[in-house]
């Protein structure tokens, strides 16, 4: 039996890697397809002929490329911001005790559950009298604001996981506050950050309702908005344009995920020599 389980384990990571990529693998499929084969009712994941097409038409039709660098300021400058205010506050509520500490974490969970649909329209108001409704300056603060809590919740895990031990002693070897957060705890917490970072720019990279109701002028659209402009007024969808346009869309976020891995793994080595 235990010459058995080894196969078994590589069969069941196997099957878990497939059922992951299998989404990725057929919407690249359908980005290289013609629309007659993608409304035939045969359905095969290899395409009978390529059609590069829709790639230069996903360009070229509603200013993608446009779009796609919108996203990209908005979701880096909003990641920037959410994790520059997340990790002192997540320092001072995981160290803090009583009243406050129990405060914070109420309004981060408060903040998670409530509906968005709600503050949709003040939201929109207020944006509207700074100025700010069809901006994407404003855009990148209503993210920074709706990601913060999240950010919040997982740094300040991170925190509490890190022994206050090591500050004291710190602390009696004369180094001052400043220099036992430079030193012991920011290379400690370097792990948290990456992967709050991570999720940060995802969930701006992605968000669609925001950009939806807040944006109105086209070269300020973010990229989901313009590919939602792939469906047509009578609910006609450009399936190949769209499809190629989703995989142009994907490659920034596997980009930021590769580069911020290898950050993620130095951070996770860096803090088992610091600890």
């Amino acid at each position: 039996m235990r010459v058995l389980v080894r196969p078994a384990q590589y069969a069941a990571l196997a099957l878990y890697i497939l059922f992951l990529g299998f989404p990725l693998l057929w919407l690249v499929s359908a980005s290289v397809k013609s629309s007659g084969e993608l409304n035939s009712l045969t359905v095969s994941l290899l395409p009978g002929e390529w059609h590069w097409d829709n790639y230069a038409e996903a360009l070229e039709r509603q200013g993608l490329v446009r779009s796609a660098a919108n996203s990209l300021v908005v979701a880096l400058a909003s990641t920037a911001l959410s994790v520059v205010i997340a990790v002192p506050a997540a320092y001072v509520l995981a160290r803090l005790k009583g009243k406050v500490r129990a405060a914070g974490v109420g309004w981060i969970l408060v903040s998670q559950v409530f509906p968005v649909v709600l503050i949709i329209l003040p939201l929109f108001l207020v944006l509207r009298t700074l100025g700010l409704a069809d901006n994407l300056a404003g855009l990148t603060l209503v993210h920074t604001t709706y990601m913060l809590p999240f950010a919040l919740w997982m740094l300040q895990g991170y925190v509490a996981a890190i022994p206050v031990e090591l500050e004291e002693a710190g602390a009696m070897d004369g180094a001052s506050r400043l220099t036992v957060l430079r030193t012991i705890v920011f290379p400690l917490l370097a792990p948290g950050v990456v992967a709050t970072a991570m999720f940060s720019f995802v969930s701006s990279w992605n968000e669609f309702f925001f950009a939806l109701v807040l944006l109105q002028s086209p070269e300020n659209y973010t990229l989901p908005i313009t590919l939602n402009m792939f469906v047509g007024g009578e609910g006609k969808v450009a399936l190949g344009p769209l499809a190629a346009g989703a995989v142009l869309a994907a490659i920034p976020s596997i980009v930021f995920f590769g580069i911020l891995r290898r950050k993620l793994t130095s951070g996770l080595m860096a803090g088992a020599v610091k600890g």
